[in-house]
């Protein structure tokens, strides 16, 4: 889930190579990037960064994108049962990248990556049919409202998927 993918734009992809040395770490691709329903242009692209330090990399990052701090949202989400909490940043506004990256303790990488990777597992033609559909006529046949799109996709991933007892929630800091 670490590869950067051959049809990013060279822009794209340097980006990412620079922000994966800057900051030392690896960053884990996930969402369409992984799937088949990336479509370049369109579809933004999801990072995950895990580290027993979260505010350390919020520092980084806020430094490598000339963010501040009040650009973080603040993520809580049960999952499993359990609690979990983390930092995403929208990263569109500070460079021209439709990306988010998302920053989570090193504790919940094994529960985040087995959920992240349940549609893969699960029914990935299913998955793959569904997603496509809904994409194309959210994107090139623009008849669905953005909330419309959101909710169907949250519907093919989430409750298809068995994950009915999942809920996040993510905070805008102040």
């Amino acid at each position: 889930m670490n590869v950067i993918r051959d049809d990013f734009p060279k822009k794209t992809k340097d980006f990412f190579i620079k922000l994966s040395n800057y900051l030392d770490t690896e960053l884990i691709f996930y969402g369409s990037v992984i799937r088949s329903d990336y479509i370049p242009g369109k579809s933004d692209i999801d990072v995950a960064i895990f580290t027993d330090n979260e505010y350390s990399i919020m520092a980084k990052l806020q430094h490598f994108l000339h963010a501040k701090r009040s650009d973080f949202g603040k993520v809580l989400w049960r999952l499993d049962g359990k609690v979990l909490y983390g930092y995403k940043i929208k990263c569109e506004k500070f460079i021209d990248i439709n990306c988010e990256i998302a920053i989570y303790n090193n504790e919940y990488k094994d529960i985040i990556m087995d959920d992240l990777q349940k549609p893969l597992k699960n029914h990935p033609m299913l998955v793959f049919v569904l997603l496509n559909i809904l994409k194309v006529i959210y994107y090139k046949i623009p008849i669905l409202s953005q909330k419309s799109y959101l909710k169907c996709k949250s519907f093919i991933l989430n409750d298809m998927m068995g994950k009915k007892d999942s809920v996040f929630y993510l905070l805008k800091q102040t």
